[in-house]
């Protein structure tokens, strides 16, 4: 109770309302104290405890909002206090869309973060001599970041950094605070992060253009009618970050972040409105979709990752696929620094799986492109991405396991995407060794695929269009 008066003065209506919200408020943090405990790898273990915990931040939430008045008046309710409640269920979102791959629970993350913001709910913490409310505070930004990265709203990244850097300035000279190396790190690791992508796509004035990468309705080459693809369904994959000096921010790789991405589909914003935060009802709350289920492992230990592969496929629905990404430092050439200022920005491979335009540009040396080009660009490749798809089903010499895993969508772009990595590699005159190119076990007959005139000749043009083709072998042209 405040102290504006004395506990036997105030109504018991009002008594009781404050009485209710103590025991929400700390019924809420005790449940979310608990989420640290529970199990990073199966499901059953941990649906049933999310969902008591929403249903009492949801209580909460509601609560504060109904009896705010008497909350200022009797309790003493600060608006930092409210931010942090707000920043608690962004965070639950956070973890269930990670627990669950479901994107649009991004979506509401990012609602709850951003109402944060645009209310200065935390903005007289800075006026209170109490550190570790600013920690609190700079731990929302961090939070937030990842949120929008995630979502590549890129420019809210650069203004939420701007926004982190000052309140990390500000903390530090307030404060003899022993976290600032680690909080100025912080701003180098995204800072890096924001900066990994090797090209730039721009429009006439010289903004830049964010591109989604995640896939969206017409974005796979389509199974003609009639064919006979296995009935696969991608339902799981581990995610490992294992580099040694590659670009991170929070436990997330630039290639676990690439990999994450190229296995989602574009989120769907549900009812919430950005600037009025409120909690999905059960009945609201998303069917489900299609998004594989993702563990994210950075740098696990052999017995961590053995753990979460057994129980990934111990779990694994019937008639379904496991997918295992390792991402890993490599073994570079004898005095070739170079191979490893850009393995530190991810694995060309990567890229190609991620975004193969992207990828192609950069082997080409382009670092910049104007989005009418880069639009182009990206309806070429789609054409070459239903020619890959025919020539991977018509071929009669394929090893049949392709064809089992080429009914999903995840797994056909993929495949795609690697023939034209490896098409790509052939072609290009610094990738001269064999070992340079990607391979797959079963290997794909190279004559059909990979080495085949028609997906060269594809290769060949897309250099003529950016203007690069000196970089290519061209005499394949020749047969046409």
């Amino acid at each position: 109770m405040s102290a504006g008066g004395a506990e036997e003065d105030i109504p018991l209506g009002e008594r009781k309302t404050v009485t209710d919200f103590c025991y929400l408020l700390d019924k809420s943090k005790q449940l979310f104290n608990g989420l640290r405990d529970l199990p990073q790898y199966g499901h059953k273990q941990w649906q049933s405890y999310f969902g008591r915990t929403f249903d009492v931040y949801t209580k909460l939430w509601k609560f504060q909002q109904q009896h705010r008045q008497v909350l200022d008046n009797r309790y003493g309710l600060k608006r930092w206090q409210i931010g942090e409640i707000a920043s608690k269920i962004g965070q639950l979102y956070y973890h269930y869309y990670l627990r669950t791959s479901e994107t649009s629970y991004l979506n509401e993350a990012f609602s709850f973060y951003s109402a944060i913001r645009q209310r200065s709910y935390y903005s007289q913490v800075n006026k209170e001599d109490r550190p570790e409310l600013v920690v609190k505070k700079l731990r929302y930004y961090a939070r937030y970041i990842v949120v929008c990265l995630l979502l590549n709203k890129m420019d809210l990244v650069k203004d939420l950094v701007k926004d982190l850097s000052d309140e990390i300035e500000d903390y530090t000279h307030r404060f003899n605070t022993e976290d600032q190396l680690e909080w100025n790190l912080v701003l180098q690791e995204v800072a890096a992060f924001i900066e990994a992508d090797p090209v730039m796509v721009l429009n006439d004035d010289n903004t830049v253009v964010v591109t989604s990468k995640r896939l969206m309705d017409g974005g796979v080459p389509q199974l003609e009618q009639g064919m006979i693809v296995g009935q696969l369904t991608l339902a799981d994959a581990l995610i490992i970050g294992n580099c040694n000096n590659q670009v991170k921010f929070s436990e997330l790789t630039i290639d676990m972040f690439r990999m994450l991405q190229a296995l989602e589909r574009e989120p769907v914003n549900l009812a919430t409105q950005m600037n009025k935060p409120g909690m999905l009802e059960p009945s609201e709350k998303p069917a489900k979709r299609e998004n594989p289920h993702k563990y994210l492992l950075y740098k696990p230990t052999f017995s961590q990752l053995y753990t979460f592969l057994s129980a990934a496929f111990k779990e694994l629905p019937a008639n379904s696929v496991l997918l295992m990404y390792l991402s890993a430092t490599g073994v570079f050439p004898v005095g070739r620094s170079d191979y490893e200022d850009q393995s530190q920005r991810g694995s060309l491979f990567t890229l190609f799986l991620y975004n193969p335009l992207m990828a192609f540009l950069y082997v080409c040396g382009l670092s910049s492109m104007r989005s009418g080009l880069w639009d182009k660009c990206q309806e070429f490749l789609r054409k070459m991405n239903r020619d890959l798809g025919q020539l991977i089903s018509h071929s009669r010499s394929i090893d049949q396991a392709f064809l089992q895993f080429f009914g999903d969508e995840f797994l056909r772009l993929l495949l795609v995407r690697f023939v034209f990595c490896s098409a790509t590699m052939r072609l290009h005159k610094v990738f001269r060794e064999t070992r340079n190119y990607p391979e797959t076990y079963p290997q794909l007959p190279k004559e059909e695929t990979v080495e085949n005139p028609m997906v060269q000749k594809h290769v060949l043009e897309l250099a003529s269009v950016l203007d690069v083709q000196n970089l290519f072998y061209d005499n394949t042209l020749d047969n046409y």
